[in-house]
């Protein structure tokens, strides 16, 4: 189907979140090293909040932006290279680890940024570029703080 509402592509994104935390968890009770098992906790918790936050946008007054309707023709709602990034998760290194999260949160932000970008209404636009902007930082973020974890 080409039309779609906004809160479909961000209950998509909660569950996205949701099930990426998840294969985190799993992934860090494996047989890894100590410093990826560290690496994969951060990473879960790190999912978690952002699970959270986009929770708490849909519980904010954002109802007029959470109904608009949108025609997308291409994947919806994810690029499905989304899907495949938690399953080829390579344990190997912490380096190996973050390159897998960086994909996934930088494909999630070019997402944002293509809503923004086809955006119909001002406060739809405004709503997916705050979401951009948050995942640029989220992604600066995490880089930050694995490479402390690769410091140590």
């Amino acid at each position: 189907m080409r039309f779609h509402q906004v809160k479909e592509l961000v209950d998509w994104a909660v569950d996205f979140h949701r099930r990426l935390a998840e294969q985190y968890t799993a992934l860090a009770q494996g047989e890894v090293s100590e410093r990826v098992k560290m690496a994969l906790e951060y990473l879960a918790e790190h999912e978690e909040k952002m699970q959270r936050e986009l929770e708490e946008y849909r519980q904010e007054d954002q109802r007029g932006v959470l109904d608009a309707w949108f025609d997308d023709p291409s994947d919806f709602p994810h690029p499905p290279m989304l899907e495949r990034l938690p399953k080829s998760l390579d344990c190997s290194s912490v380096q190996s680890v973050l390159a897998t999260a960086l994909t996934a949160h930088r494909t999630l932000q070019d997402l944002y940024e293509h809503r923004a970008e086809g955006a119909v209404g001002r406060d739809e636009h405004a709503f997916f570029a705050a979401l951009s902007r948050g995942h640029e930082a989220e992604v600066r973020r995490v880089a930050r703080d694995m490479q402390r974890l690769e410091d140590y």
